[in-house]
Order: structure tokens, then C-alpha cells, then sequence
């Protein structure tokens, strides 16, 4: 399944249905097959996803810090980073934050 989030400021954003779904649930809804993030709760919802790509990176270079303290390889990431996957989001709420519109998504 996918998921596009639509906004008249910014071109569509097409995710695969697990990576939405994680990043729906991260902003605090529930994954469904059609939703709304109201230009009112934009700023919050850019600063949730922020500091959860925050919270993940500095997880991440902990485990490399914790291995390299060890004396072993780095660990690499596995997959796509969750940085990777939020940042065109948080770009088109961004956008849609400085144009006053809402942002839209559907399977």
C-alpha cells in the first residue's frame, strides 16, 4: 500500500504503507486511509518529527561510539534511515506551514 501526502504548497510525497504508518504513528496519529494535519498543528508536528530523527541519529551514534570504544567496526545502518524517510514530510509541512495550507494523505 501507499501513502501520499498532498499539500498545494509542495509537490506530493509518496511513502511504501510501513514507513508512513511509522512515521503517522511518530506524529501521533493512527494510521488510516485518509487523514488530515491542519495548518494549526504544523509547528508541533515539525518539532515532533525533528526530535525523533533527533533521538534516532543520536541513538545510532551511540551504538558507534559504544564499538568503537570496544575496539570493534562500526556498526552500519540497515535499510533506510528514519532522517531519510521523514525529512521530505517534514519539508512539505514546512512548506505548507509558510503557504497557511493543510496537508492531506491517502492510500
Amino acid at each position: 500500500m501507499l501513502y501520499r501526502f498532498r499539500s498545494p504548497a509542495g509537490a506530493d510525497v509518496v511513502m511504501l504503507g510501513d514507513a508512513a504508518e511509522v512515521l503517522l504513528r511518530l506524529l501521533g496519529r493512527e494510521p488510516a486511509a485518509q487523514g488530515l494535519f491542519q495548518i494549526a498543528d504544523l509547528p508541533a508536528l515539525v518539532q515532533r518529527l525533528e526530535q525523533a530523527v533527533a533521538d534516532d541519529d543520536a541513538q545510532f551514534q551511540r551504538a558507534v561510539d559504544a564499538a568503537q570504544a570496544a575496539g570493534e567496526p562500526a556498526p552500519r545502518r540497515s535499510g533506510v534511515s528514519l532522517r531519510q524517510r521523514a525529512w521530505p514530510l517534514r519539508e512539505l509541512m514546512l512548506h505548507s506551514q509558510r503557504e497557511g495550507a493543510d496537508v492531506v494523505w491517502g492510500v
